[in-house]
């Protein structure tokens, strides 16, 4: 790749960001945008929301899981708790969950993945792999990753 010119890595003005953060910020956002659209464009292919989709990877992902609370799944997608149940048994009646009540505490429901719900998730995830691969320039480019490093201080 050829280096930049002193212009485009300068500071502009007062900033104290180069030409090639701004470029690598805007680039990460686009790639970021371009692969979440193609996570809820393949979840409606495989015949559920978005949201539906969010739900099956947070639940799935959980640390806890199979032990995972409408509260646990409340918290991952930062709605309350009462959104998060309805689209809980919004997805139950689909078929993509299966809640229980908690054997430990009557009053909290445990909520896992159905064979349906894992496969359907299994093909999203899938997708979404390969998607990764072709941003993964755009969305892991060494200078913005570098920078990110410098501003943890690792």
């Amino acid at each position: 790749m050829a280096e930049r010119s002193e212009a485009a890595t300068a500071p502009r003005d007062s900033s104290r960001f180069t030409e090639s953060d701004y470029r690598d910020q805007a680039d990460f956002r686009c790639a970021l945008r371009q692969f979440l659209r193609f996570a809820e464009e393949q979840a409606r292919q495989e015949g559920v929301t978005p949201q539906q989709y969010v739900l099956l990877v947070v639940t799935r992902g959980h640390a806890s899981y199979p032990v995972v609370t409408i509260g646990d799944i409340a918290q991952a997608l930062q709605v309350r708790q009462s959104s998060a149940s309805l689209l809980v048994d919004r997805s139950v009646k689909r078929g993509l969950l299966d809640r229980r009540e908690d054997p430990a505490d009557r009053r909290r429901a445990i909520v896992r993945l159905t064979e349906e719900g894992q496969r359907i998730l299994d093909i999203i995830m899938d997708a979404n792999r390969r998607e990764l691969g072709t941003l993964r320039d755009s969305l892991f480019r060494e200078s913005f990753l570098n920078a990110m490093r410098e501003l943890s201080g690792s």
